[in-house]
């Protein structure tokens, strides 16, 4: 899991990932997304972005679309966060899964989010062989989330 793949934010996804993280603490979810909140491993300091977690068996999820990003390394370190829609905030704990579990998330997370986010994956899509999505795990961490009671 030392890969450094990452696909950087332009202009643009900045904007609207924004956009989308102050809907979400109003209490608009688009389709599913959360605003996850995760410590800085540096700083200390609450990190936010808008993320889509996935539902799935043993889940829910987290999908890294764009690859070993800070909010991914913050994780690691942290090994929780928040989630945040509206004034409902949940605290989960996080592990990240192996390379040989991801598959099968990375499929129905594309199957639900590629429209979105396929453009992260080059041509892997919810289609492609299991063979296909290994090979594309290392570049895609995924976290199984734990909501804290």
């Amino acid at each position: 899991m030392s890969s450094t793949h990452y696909i950087k934010a332009n202009p643009f996804d900045r904007a609207l990932n924004n956009l989308v993280g102050w809907l979400a603490r109003r209490g608009v979810s688009l389709l599913g997304t959360a605003e996850l909140s995760v410590r800085g491993r540096k700083s200390g300091e609450w990190r936010r972005l808008p993320v889509n977690p996935l539902p799935y068996e043993g889940g829910p999820y987290l999908v890294s679309a764009r690859g070993h990003s800070e909010w991914v390394r913050n994780m690691r370190a942290a090994g929780g966060g928040r989630l945040q829609v509206g004034r409902r905030m949940q605290e989960f704990t996080a592990v990240e899964l192996t390379d040989e579990d991801k598959p099968a998330v990375l499929r129905t997370y594309l199957k639900k989010w590629g429209w979105e986010v396929g453009r992260f994956f080059g041509d892997v899509n919810a289609d492609s062989t299991d063979e296909e999505l290994l090979a594309a795990a290392p570049r895609h961490p995924v976290f199984r989330i734990t909501v804290n009671k």
